[in-house]
């Protein structure tokens, strides 16, 4: 075997432990965020009702199961879903604390809010512009 045939079989091995490093983070990943989600659930059961800050939590928690979900079968991970999972969870915060913020926090958080939701357009506006019709998500 000459160098070149060891160096692409020292290649490939390195290949396929960094793809199954990547699918066990993955799977730590989902089932920490099935865990999380059901610890929240079973809380609301515990209390009787489901606050509007749980059920915000939820959805972060959707958001990052998609997110997983949307890699597994693309083995791309989509920036938007990570602006998504921002904008809810500055949403959550804002409508949960609003009567504790002073209106620079709030004027600040709004803001915030705005600009991931333009960063969302421009992002999908250049994936529309730019990809072939099979890679849009």
């Amino acid at each position: 075997m000459n160098e070149k045939q060891i160096f692409k079989k020292v290649e490939s091995l390195g290949d396929i432990l960094i793809e199954a490093f990547h699918l066990i983070g993955l799977f730590i990943i989902g089932a920490t965020v099935i865990w999380s989600g059901a610890h929240t659930y079973f809380g609301m059961l515990e209390q009787g009702y489901a606050s509007l800050k749980d059920i915000l939590l939820l959805f972060i928690y959707l958001e990052l199961g998609a997110m997983i979900g949307i890699y597994f079968k693309t083995r791309r991970l989509p920036v938007r879903f990570l602006i998504y999972i921002a904008i809810t969870a500055l949403t959550r915060m804002l409508t949960i604390d609003i009567k504790a913020m002073a209106n620079e926090t709030i004027l600040t958080l709004t803001g915030a809010i705005l600009l991931l939701t333009l960063a969302v357009l421009v992002l999908r506006y250049g994936e529309y512009k730019c990809s072939d019709t099979q890679d849009k998500i």
